[in-house]
Formats: C-alpha cells, sequence, structure tokens
C-alpha cells in the first residue's frame, strides 16, 4: 500500500475497535469501480435514447439497479420496463468493465485483517449475480459471513433493513456494529439502523 493508503488503513483500524461487527458496502467501498457502474447506466440509458448526466448514480450509490432505472425513468421522463433496463445495465457491466475492477486497498486490507478477528458482511444494492463476480476479481469472496443484496429486504437503502437483517445474520446487535461506506444512502441506513458508520471515500 502507499503511504497515503496505509494511514487510511490505521484510520480504519482505529475507528473499527469496539466493534464486533465489521459490514461493508461493495462498489465504491471495497471496489474501485463507480466508473464503471456509471459507463454501463449511460450506455444502456442511450439504448433508450437518454444522454444520461451519471451524477445521478452519484445521487442513487447503494439503491437497488432496479430503482435507479425507475429514478432515471422519471427524471428523463421516459417509460420503460426497470427490470428489463436494470438487467441490460448488469449485463453490459459484466461484459466491458467486470474483469477489469481493482480493489480500494486499504478497505479491502482492512478486511482481510479483521477476518478472523471480527464478524463481517457484505450490504449492497447490487445484485447478488454480479457482485460475487465483484468479490471474487478483488480477492474478497468467501471472507465474509453473510452477504445482504439487492432483493434480501423489501426495501434497500436508505433504508435500514438491509444493515438489520446482516446484524441478524451475523447474531448481533446494530449498536455492535460499524458500517463502511462510501454514499450518503448507505449513512443514511446505517443511521437509522442505529449502528456507526465511516465515509471511506472522506478518510
Amino acid at each position: 500500500m502507499s503511504p497515503e493508503s496505509t494511514l487510511k488503513f490505521n484510520k480504519l483500524q482505529e475507528l473499527s475497535e469496539g466493534f464486533e461487527g465489521l459490514l461493508y458496502d461493495v462498489d465504491g467501498t471495497l471496489a474501485d469501480n463507480m466508473h464503471s457502474h456509471k459507463a454501463a447506466y449511460a450506455a444502456t440509458a442511450a439504448e433508450y435514447g437518454i444522454e444520461l448526466d451519471t451524477d445521478l448514480i452519484d445521487e442513487t450509490a447503494g439503491w437497488p439497479t432496479i430503482a435507479v432505472a425507475k429514478e432515471i425513468a422519471e427524471r428523463y421522463n421516459k417509460t420503460f420496463d426497470f427490470e428489463v433496463f436494470a438487467k441490460r445495465k448488469s449485463a453490459i457491466f459484466i461484459e466491458r468493465f467486470i474483469q477489469s475492477t481493482q480493489p480500494i486497498d486499504f478497505v479491502v486490507n482492512h478486511l482481510k485483517e479483521n477476518q478472523d478477528k471480527k464478524r463481517i458482511a457484505v450490504v449492497s444494492g447490487g445484485t447478488r449475480s454480479t457482485l460475487s463476480i465483484t468479490l471474487e476479481v478483488i480477492d474478497v469472496k468467501g471472507r465474509y459471513e453473510t452477504m445482504v443484496c439487492a432483493g434480501d429486504t423489501p426495501e434497500g437503502k436508505p433504508s435500514a433493513q438491509p444493515f438489520l437483517l446482516a446484524a441478524a445474520h451475523l447474531g448481533l446487535k446494530p449498536e455492535q456494529c460499524i458500517v463502511f461506506e462510501d454514499g450518503d444512502p448507505g449513512v443514511q441506513g446505517a443511521i437509522s439502523a442505529g449502528m456507526s458508520w465511516v465515509r471511506i471515500d472522506q478518510l
């Protein structure tokens, strides 16, 4: 790791002291791939005649893909099948971008360092199939006890539901958990769940 990454890793270690459960977002937190997700959304939107402002993807970070598709349709006054859009976006992401995904080194190393010391969960708005590939590419697959993703709870981020389900899977209370995120929706969900949180992009 670079000196800067080492400092951030040490900060994460310090912040996670006293917590039993570590809950990690994936896209933009463990995986340096938000630029790829934006490109996949833009390419999909273009097939629907939409010139997408990808700032919308930052605003909806952590939302399930179908929810983002619905938001795009509403903002651009288009009518289309959200599930079809979401599947196409995931296909483009997997076909063109997923294998080049890089880890965010200080976060992945933090997870690995704590793998046998604390209870670890992955909490994401992505689909299980796409997340499984991403986590394998960045060498995180199998290093966590549970994964909560799109469709596992009635509501996704910014709801507390995904975080509370992950804590339940780990057998922990919310106050025993700290959440690692890179977007406001995830932080809102962590706060609503009664958990501590860290914005890894603001260290």
